[in-house]
């Protein structure tokens, strides 16, 4: 069924508040407001396989759009659900929120779960736009785009896993992790996600309203250096590792990943 971008968007809005209300009761129930984090990657997913199936583009790059942002958002999902939701308290900047917002707190995490819903909306328009393109045959651009998906997703799941694995270890606590691509980049993890989303601006190229998948990652960016990902992050580093974290600081580059500066000597 080919429905409208204007329907899609309506309904995908409308589908992303409900979940997203529906996971504010269980936070309320469970104490754990990270739970917005899993529904935002889900919703991401979501939308983008709804997208994908109701749109009139090229059917293989549909099917290719639908599959890649649907294992991305599983992934991501996965993997915030068992890293920071079951069997784990709730992260820090939620009980700040909590505090800092006192009786206020149920009904501004609502207001706040409500937005993560209109972000995840904004987040899925970039497939919306590749789902589009009637570009036939598929050419050189939508490789590019499996390319960065591949290169993006499989190096995000792998600077995880190195953290994992680096977390597990008795002796790393007070510790920074330097071990694999975190050499090269204090958080790889943030950069191949945002890499992730160039993903669909480069399948977008000779669809209408192309500028949509181009703007996202710049988007995302903003939202990474300014706003919820590495300044919080580095923050908590720093109370949790201190000095550890500050000599890391000085030699291992802040996003994109490059060969780490020597120490300096004391």
């Amino acid at each position: 069924m080919v429905l409208e971008p204007v329907v899609q968007i309506v309904l995908g809005l409308l589908l992303s508040s409900l979940v997203m209300a529906v996971l504010w009761f269980i936070q309320r129930k469970t104490l754990n407001a990270g739970i917005v984090d899993v529904g935002w990657g889900a919703m991401i997913g979501v939308l983008g396989m709804l997208f994908a199936a109701t749109s009139d583009g090229l059917a293989t790059r549909r099917a290719i759009v639908g599959l890649m942002i649907g294992i991305w958002s599983l992934r991501l999902s996965v993997h915030l659900l068992t890293d920071r939701i079951i069997g784990h308290p709730e992260e820090g900047r939620y009980q700040t929120l909590r505090a800092k917002w006192g009786t206020k707190a149920g009904r501004n995490l609502l207001l706040f779960f409500q937005v993560q819903a209109v972000l995840a909306l904004l987040f899925a328009m970039p497939v919306l736009t590749v789902s589009h393109n009637k570009t036939s045959p598929l050419n050189a651009w939508d490789y590019l785009g499996i390319a960065i998906w591949l290169i993006a997703v499989g190096c995000t799941a792998l600077a995880d896993r190195q953290l994992a694995i680096f977390k597990s270890r008795p002796d790393s606590r007070g510790k920074t992790c330097r071990d694999g691509l975190w050499r090269y980049s204090r958080h790889p993890n943030y950069f191949f996600e945002w890499l992730h989303w160039w993903t669909y601006a480069a399948m977008s190229v000779g669809a209408a309203y192309w500028w949509v998948p181009v703007a996202a990652p710049l988007i995302m960016l903003f939202f990474l250096f300014k706003v919820t990902g590495i300044p919080p992050t580095e923050a908590q580093a720093l109370a949790s590792r201190g000095e550890d974290y500050r000599n890391y600081q000085r030699t291992t580059s802040v996003f994109v990943p490059w060969f780490p500066k020597k120490e300096p000597k004391k």
